[in-house]
C-alpha cells in the first residue's frame, strides 16, 4: 500500500529544507524528499550572502526584513548553529565603468550603499588592490554557513516529526479527476494530499515530463572552492557593483525564447563572469562566478578554460586569493522569467505546488516559507499572491 502524507516536499536543498520544517512545525504530516545522501546544487556551492537590503518593492522590501528578522534568530530556533554573522558586502566599480550611474542604480533599495574611495576600500578589506578600482559601495550584509543551514532545519523538521526519504522522484501520480495525488520515485511510491517541487533547477525538467509548463530557468554558476585557509583572511564579501548575472536571466527567459528551455544543446544568451569571492566560516574560500545558460543540466564545459576565466577574472581584483590552489565547481540556479520566486499552487493541477525560481534564496526563503506554511492550514495570504504561478498561466498556455 502506498504511504500517504498530507505534503511532500521534493528537494531538501536550502528552499525545500526551511519549507519542510515550517509546515511540519503546523502539525502537518510532511515527507521530505532529496535524491543525494550529501547536499549538492546550489545551496552546497552558494555563498552564503543575505542580502536582507535589496528589496525594490512593498513586497520585496517586507520578505527581506521578515527574512532579516527570522535569520537573526534561527540558530536559537533550530538548535544548531547556522553560523548567522553581520558581514559588508564590498562592491567595486572599475576605472572604465561609469561610476555616477551605478551609484544611482543601488538608490533603487530598502538600503543604499555607501560611496567610499579605493583608499578607504583598501582600508575595510586589504585583500583588495586598490589600484585596480576607481571606487567602491559598501553595504551591510549578512552570512550564513549554508550547509550547515540546511542541515540544521532537516534535523529540526524531523525533530518535530516530518519524515525524509533518500531517492529520485521520477514522476507525478494522479487522482481520476487530474488531481496530484503524490510521486513516483524508482524504489517506492508515496501519496499526498499536497505536493510541492522545491527542486530548484531540476523543477523545470521534473514537472516537463508531467506534461507540465513552467517559468522556470536555470544558469549553470561556476566557481572555485578552496581548501580552509588560516593565513588570509577576507574581511568582507567582494564582488563587482555592476552584476551581470541578472541582466542574463532577463536576456534569456524572453518568451520568444521559451521554447529552447525545452531542448538540449542550446544557450539563450552568451555566459558571464561576476568576478568577486567570499571566505566561509571555516576558512574556505568561494571564487567565481561565471554563470551560462546552457539548456541542458548536464551540458558539457569546458572546465580548464573555465578555471582560467575565473582566476583571470578575480585576479586584478584580489591577486592574493585568485591563484589559490582549489576544485572548479558547477552548480545549477534556479531563476523565473520575472525574478520573483514562483510560490503557490500551480494551475490547472489541484494539489500541486510551487516553491522554486529564487535566484537569490537565502535571505526570504525562510520568511516566504512560513508565510506558504501558515497559509496551508489557515486562509489565503495576500502577500503570496504576487509570486504565484499563475501569473505566468497566460503565457504557458
Amino acid at each position: 500500500m502506498t504511504k500517504s502524507y498530507d505534503w511532500i516536499v521534493v528537494g531538501a536543498g536550502f528552499t525545500g529544507a526551511s519549507l519542510s520544517y515550517e509546515l511540519a512545525k503546523q502539525g502537518l504530516w510532511v515527507l521530505l524528499i532529496e535524491q543525494h545522501t550529501h547536499l549538492q546544487g546550489a545551496t552546497r556551492y552558494s555563498y552564503g550572502g543575505l542580502a536582507f537590503w535589496s528589496g525594490t518593492t512593498d513586497l520585496t522590501r517586507q520578505i527581506c526584513a521578515e527574512g532579516e528578522a527570522i535569520h537573526r534568530n534561527l540558530s536559537a530556533e533550530l538548535e544548531a548553529d547556522t553560523h548567522f554573522h553581520d558581514l559588508d558586502l564590498l562592491m567595486t566599480i572599475g576605472p572604465d565603468e561609469d561610476a555616477d550611474a551605478i551609484y544611482q542604480f543601488y538608490q533603487q533599495f530598502a538600503k543604499q550603499p555607501q560611496r567610499i574611495s579605493p583608499q578607504a576600500a583598501g582600508e575595510l578589506e586589504p585583500l583588495l588592490n586598490t589600484e585596480a578600482i576607481a571606487a567602491a559601495l559598501v553595504i551591510p550584509h549578512g552570512q550564513i554557513e549554508p550547509e550547515l543551514a540546511t542541515q540544521a532545519y532537516v534535523n529540526a523538521f524531523l525533530r518535530v516529526g516530518g519524515e525524509l526519504y533518500v531517492g529520485q522522484v521520477t514522476g507525478l501520480s494522479y487522482g481520476q479527476l487530474g488531481q496530484a495525488t503524490g510521486v513516483i520515485c524508482e524504489q517506492a511510491s508515496f501519496g499526498a494530499a499536497h505536493t510541492v517541487i522545491c527542486a530548484g533547477a531540476f523543477s523545470r525538467a521534473l514537472l516537463k515530463s508531467a506534461g507540465i509548463p513552467t517559468r522556470v530557468y536555470f544558469t549553470h554558476a561556476e566557481i572555485i572552492e578552496t581548501a580552509p585557509q588560516s593565513d588570509l583572511q577576507l574581511r568582507t564579501m567582494v564582488s563587482q557593483a555592476d552584476l551581470k548575472r541578472f541582466d542574463l536571466e532577463r536576456s534569456a527567459s524572453i518568451d520568444a525564447l521559451d521554447p529552447l528551455w525545452d531542448e538540449p544543446g542550446h544557450e539563450p544568451a552568451p555566459p558571464i563572469l561576476d568576478a568577486g569571492a567570499i571566505q566561509l566560516p571555516d576558512g574556505r574560500f568561494r571564487i567565481g562566478q561565471l554563470s551560462r545558460t546552457l539548456t541542458d543540466l548536464e551540458a558539457a564545459v569546458e572546465r580548464p578554460s573555465s578555471e582560467a576565466q575565473i582566476r583571470a577574472g578575480v585576479r586584478p581584483l584580489l591577486p592574493a586569493i585568485a591563484d589559490l590552489p582549489g576544485e572548479w565547481c558547477r552548480c545549477q540556479i534556479a531563476y523565473s522569467a520575472d525574478q520573483l520566486p514562483l510560490v503557490g499552487a500551480m494551475p490547472g493541477v489541484e494539489g500541486l505546488h510551487l516553491f522554486t525560481g529564487f535566484s537569490s534564496p537565502l535571505a526570504i526563503a525562510p520568511a516566504l516559507a512560513r508565510r506558504f506554511a501558515a497559509q496551508a492550514v489557515g486562509g489565503e495570504d495576500s502577500l503570496l499572491v504576487p509570486l504565484s504561478p499563475q501569473r505566468f498561466a497566460g503565457a504557458i498556455s
